[in-house]
């Protein structure tokens, strides 16, 4: 069996090892390096081409969180799972930003961690569902976004227009499709799915996927989670 490869970024060593011992009784996860968060880390993972990252973002919060940016900057092939020891708005926010794939609590099962390796290794998006189908976080996401300091460019200057085919994808992935589940539906190939998904993000400016859906709620586009279970009931 072909095993997904991992790379640990965390500070403790007890917990790299931990999940190493961990991973050890998985048939088909493997931790193949792991690294304290310093500035040796980005190099150390691009060195062992890992399938999957898990990386700690607790303290040092902003050390972790660039990291993520930079990893993700550098290989965006490469999945990045948050790990945060605490669970706040802040926190989930910050990952959000960071293009993380994933976000869990430190305190997860070694099988909920295995799960989400395969989900991110697979090109789900996992942590838009923590987004889309929670309404009190999305509502402070949309929000977010809708700050032009956090945005770093004017709505207004939003002038590129996507096409059908493209909202009929966003809206599959606001609602958790992964790039291969969309390509099934539409009976189409998951990399003309990706060209769809790089267009999207170039003509929205958008960072990654969940910035764009949330631009294309924003601007009325596509029909938020949200919304569809605020909806009255007809009858």
């Amino acid at each position: 069996m072909e095993k997904i490869g991992v790379f640990v970024v965390d500070n403790s060593t007890i917990f790299r090892e931990g999940l190493r011992q961990s991973f050890a009784r998985i048939e088909d996860i493997e931790v193949v390096g792991d690294s304290n968060i310093n500035g040796e880390a980005l190099e150390l993972v691009m060195s062992f081409s890992p399938q999957v990252v898990l990386l700690d973002i607790g303290l040092p919060l902003l050390n972790g969180l660039s990291l993520i940016r930079q990893i993700t900057l550098r290989s965006p092939a490469i999945p990045v799972i948050a790990l945060t020891p605490y669970d706040n708005d802040e926190n989930f926010f910050q990952a959000i930003k960071s293009g993380t794939a994933g976000y869990l609590i430190k305190n997860a099962t070694a099988d909920e961690l295995a799960l989400a390796i395969r989900r991110v290794h697979q090109g789900e998006y996992i942590i838009n569902e923590m987004v889309l189908t929670r309404p009190k976080v999305a509502e402070r996401v949309l929000k977010q976004f809708q700050s032009l300091s956090l945005m770093g460019t004017a709505l207004e200057r939003l002038t590129a227009p996507v096409t059908s085919r493209e909202l009929e994808i966003l809206d599959y992935v606001a609602h958790g499709y992964s790039n291969k589940q969309v390509a099934y539906k539409l009976g189409i190939s998951e990399q003309t799915i990706k060209n769809h998904m790089s267009s999207i993000l170039r003509k929205l400016d958008a960072n990654d996927r969940t910035q764009a859906v949330v631009l294309a709620i924003h601007y009325g586009w596509i029909l938020s989670q949200v919304d569809e279970l605020s909806e009255p009931t007809k009858g």
